[in-house]
């Protein structure tokens, strides 16, 4: 019994191996979580850039409101309109109370009735131009108006007004317009033959933007031989658009611009139009069949603001819309971009280090603060092009230094400098922006899952 026991203690024990630590963070799952977390750390200082550029637009808009103070504002115009005053007659029945004898007293006061156009046809001609302030610019625009037409022989049947009581030799023309003070010159009606000024009506209620001008008394009673011609010239120096009321019973305008990019708006879109690179014209014919008021109004003239046609000179895409669409892209180049290092990482073994990542994703934001500052300062595509050449540069540069060769970064660059192309085009696009973008993005993610097909992402030993 005890050679069996020393026997069993002289025998070597058999050793285990120790199972392998694995330190998660050097796992491809931890690695795809940092980098995710990573990019979204960088939306904060995007935001920032997407901030001072609300910041700078603003500053924009108030040099586009201060210079439209200056200059003119958007041009309403309401006429002309015949005003024909009239004397009411009203009879009030008064009771004596102690002898309950009752007495009819009549007061007599004076309204006015108001005749539209039977024909209004109007010739406008719109040259625009560009005002600079400092880093910023507003468009504007003097719009000078030809007016004619012709009244019908007023008609006061249908309130059964006696015709002794119509003052026919008080009655007046009057327009409704805005921003008397970028008017022009004088303003003059030729009525049936005879040249008279109008003058501004003093406002009711001093809130109100609307303006009256009116002429001087007119006789219009030598005019009734069945219509009464009239033409008038008006010229305004505005900005932003044009509001017309079409009050003719028949109305027929036209608009020629050198402004090539117009956007008509208003009840009434244009019967024809042609807009190129040079400018625009328009022509509206608006019968009064396709409006809801009437041709002639008794005691008050209505508000026919919701009833124009407009024309707005906006500018389609300025430097500041460029650049807040660029921003919003910036997620996506970001993401894309650390998704080409990641890959690199898994496909070749290269250590990338998260401050590295960190590096490069500055890099691509500082794009952004480039492209703003530059472009106050010149034209947006050429801000674009230095911007976009300096961030792919720095970040080719840096890439050498962290992958070792310039197969990579030479492959890094060539894809950034593809997706900022890319980004570019969109922007400049407007109808087609959504589709183009779309179909980028689909070939993108093809490209990204058929490079990604044998990486094998369960080997957590990669470096």
């Amino acid at each position: 019994m005890e050679t069996n026991q020393n026997t069993n203690q002289d025998q070597p024990q058999y050793q285990y191996p120790e199972p392998q630590k694995i330190n998660i963070f050097q796992s491809t799952t931890a690695r795809v979580i940092l980098v995710g977390l990573l990019t979204l750390v960088l939306l904060i200082p995007l935001q920032f850039v997407k901030s001072l550029i609300f910041e700078r637009a603003a500053l924009q808009d108030d040099v586009a409101n201060e210079i439209a103070k200056k200059w003119g504002g958007s041009v309403y115009f309401y006429g002309p309109v015949l005003k024909v005053p009239y004397k009411v007659v009203t009879e009030t029945e008064v009771t004596d109370q102690t002898t309950k004898k009752v007495t009819v007293q009549r007061t007599m006061s004076t309204d006015y009735a108001y005749f539209f156009p039977e024909k209004l046809e109007i010739n406008s001609n719109a040259k625009t131009d560009t005002k600079y302030r400092n880093n910023y610019k507003a468009t504007v625009f003097n719009n000078r108006m030809e007016i004619k037409g012709h009244y019908p022989t007023p008609d006061f049947s249908s309130q059964n007004i006696a015709p002794e009581n119509i003052e026919w030799e008080k009655a007046s023309v009057l327009i409704n317009t805005n921003n008397l003070k970028s008017i022009k010159g004088a303003v003059n009606v030729n009525f049936n033959g005879n040249q008279y000024a109008f003058e501004p009506v003093a406002k009711e209620n001093e809130s109100d933007s609307v303006a009256t001008l009116e002429t001087k008394a007119i006789n219009i009673q030598q005019a009734f031989d069945g219509t009464m011609p009239f033409n008038l010239n008006i010229t305004y120096d505005g900005s932003r658009q044009i509001d017309i009321v079409p009050i003719g019973k028949l109305t027929e305008a036209t608009m020629a611009s050198n402004w090539p990019s117009p956007s008509f708006d208003g009840n009434f879109l244009p019967e024809d139009k042609k807009v190129t690179n040079s400018g625009f014209t328009a022509y509206w014919k608006v019968s009064h069949l396709n409006r809801p008021f009437m041709q002639q109004y008794f005691s008050v003239l209505p508000n026919l603001e919701r009833y124009t046609f407009d024309v707005k000179f906006i500018i389609p895409v300025d430097e500041y819309q460029q650049n807040e669409r660029a921003s919003k892209y910036g997620f996506l180049v970001i993401g894309l971009t650390f998704l080409i290092f990641f890959l690199i990482q898994s496909i070749s073994k290269i250590s990338i280090h998260i401050f590295q990542y960190s590096m490069v994703g500055l890099a691509l934001i500082m794009f952004y603060t480039l492209l703003i500052s530059i472009t106050e300062h010149s034209s947006f595509k050429l801000a674009y092009l230095v911007a976009g050449i300096a961030v792919v540069v720095m970040i080719g540069t840096y890439s050498i230094s962290i992958l070792k060769n310039k197969k990579f970064p030479l492959f890094i660059a060539t894809s950034l400098t593809a997706l900022y192309s890319f980004i570019y085009i969109i922007i400049q696009l407007e109808k087609y922006a959504l589709l183009a973008g779309s179909i980028g993005l689909f070939f993108i993610l093809g490209a990204v899952m058929f490079v990604s097909r044998k990486i094998d992402w369960n080997n957590t030993k990669q470096v």
